[in-house]
């Protein structure tokens, strides 16, 4: 288990997607931004399989994601998205880290709003 951390932790003005002068509104709108990681030193190169969680920002992956991905080397992993998301689904969550990992496999993924059955999660982690 990996926490991943921004460098400059976010406050819950900065995650007001309401406010299009929010820090996360200002981050999705500009796909070059990322901000820096809080730290770098995660070693997964035991792991053929990488979960990765997140909540989705605007159909997609929040710029601190599109930071993680890049500092490391996912190639010839395979990379589970799963997420929340209050108002959308996975959006294009996958393809965008499909992207930014060029060297891994990307699944579809899967969408964890509210309550799921143990069974039910441990099913769909078995499949990978």
């Amino acid at each position: 288990l990996y926490e991943i951390k921004p460098a400059v932790p976010y406050t819950e003005a900065d995650l007001n997607w309401r406010d299009k002068h929010s820090r996360s509104s200002i981050e999705t709108n500009d796909a070059f931004c990322r901000p820096a990681l809080a730290d770098t030193g995660a070693d997964f190169s035991g792991y053929e399989v990488i979960f990765l969680g997140f909540p989705v920002w605007w159909y997609s992956i929040p710029a601190i994601i599109r930071s993680f991905v890049e500092a490391y080397d996912f190639s010839g992993k395979v990379i589970v998205p799963f997420a929340t998301s209050g108002s959308s689904g996975m959006g294009r969550s996958s393809r965008d880290i499909q992207r930014l990992c060029p060297g891994a496999k990307v699944q579809p993924g899967k969408l964890l709003n509210g309550q799921h059955a143990d069974g039910e999660l441990m099913a769909w982690m078995g499949k990978y």
